[in-house]
């Protein structure tokens, strides 16, 4: 579905987000989870995640959701060494100094999770489409009906990072490790995310947890248990701590952990798990009250 059909298909849930965020919120979540949404009593993951977006108020998502101004929270929870390297960051893409990028580097808008233009060194890069869709992204607004208020409060930026290869020329792995808590209890390691997504979970002693799914289809390949796993989850940890929920992501190449991004709000709590005895699973890790 294109942005504009689901403008449309959502505009009174934005006008009734207005009205009663409350009252917006259990209709989507029922549209979307199939189950009635219990603010009072929240008891499954998706059911705290609305929760979270209701009456967590942390003046640190905005900040954290943002890939430029996060990277001055990972510096102060000493983590710096894990950030990629950055080689410009500006408001206007006009500014980005083309003819002094490196061979291969990723083009970002800050504030969307699919806003990123990649130059592997194969492809075709025309400035003026870079331009052209840098200006559209930073124009673009999140849907106040998701209730994902920590978006977009920071003004939005483009940066251009280092580009990140694997290691063996198949797609990065992303680790997503789920901390409830500040404490970390679940990775998800997602996969051919730009052809044909999947997802295979792990407990942190990298047992395969049972009946898990979010989704997407389980890879059925065998992942090895990353060798700097122990420290992973340290980051994730410390990056997670100031938090009820955070999914803190990485990227791991040759042993050497890259911070991927912080979210707050998985799927923005839409998501269907793969039974609701996995969402109540999951919400039985995380305290919110």
């Amino acid at each position: 579905m294109n942005n504009i059909t689901k403008n449309i298909i959502l505009f009174p849930f934005n006008i009734l987000y207005k009205i009663s965020p409350e009252a917006d919120l259990k209709v989507l979540f029922y549209l979307k989870q199939h189950y009635k949404l219990n603010l009072k009593n929240p008891k499954t993951y998706n059911e705290k995640l609305q929760w979270i977006k209701l009456y967590n108020k942390n003046s640190l998502m905005p900040k954290c959701c943002d890939k430029y101004t996060v990277r001055e929270f990972v510096e102060k929870q000493e983590c710096g060494e894990i950030l990629n390297d950055l080689i410009w960051e500006g408001f206007k893409p006009e500014d980005i100094p083309f003819d002094n990028l490196p061979e291969k580097y990723v083009i970002k808008v800050t504030h969307g999770s699919t806003f990123n233009i990649i130059q592997d060194g194969t492809a075709k890069i025309s400035r003026d489409e870079v331009i052209e869709k840098c200006n559209k992204w930073l124009k673009a607004k999140f849907l106040p009906c998701y209730g994902e208020w920590f978006y977009g409060v920071e003004k939005p930026r483009v940066i251009v990072e280092k580009f990140i290869e694997s290691a063996d020329d198949e797609q990065l792995r992303d680790y997503k490790v789920f901390c409830f808590n500040g404490k970390p209890k679940m990775v998800r390691v997602d996969t051919d995310r730009f052809t044909k997504h999947k997802m295979d979970f792990f407990d942190c002693n990298w047992e395969r947890i049972p009946n898990a799914g979010m989704g997407y289809p389980i890879s059925g390949r065998k992942i090895e248990k990353p060798e700097c796993l122990a420290e992973l989850l340290e980051y994730a940890r410390k990056l997670s701590k100031p938090f009820i929920h955070a999914r803190v992501d990485f990227y791991i190449v040759k042993d050497k952990i890259y911070f991927g991004e912080i979210t707050f709000t998985n799927g923005a709590g839409f998501d269907r798990c793969s039974s609701y005895e996995f969402d109540l699973k999951m919400g039985n890790w995380l305290q919110i009250k």
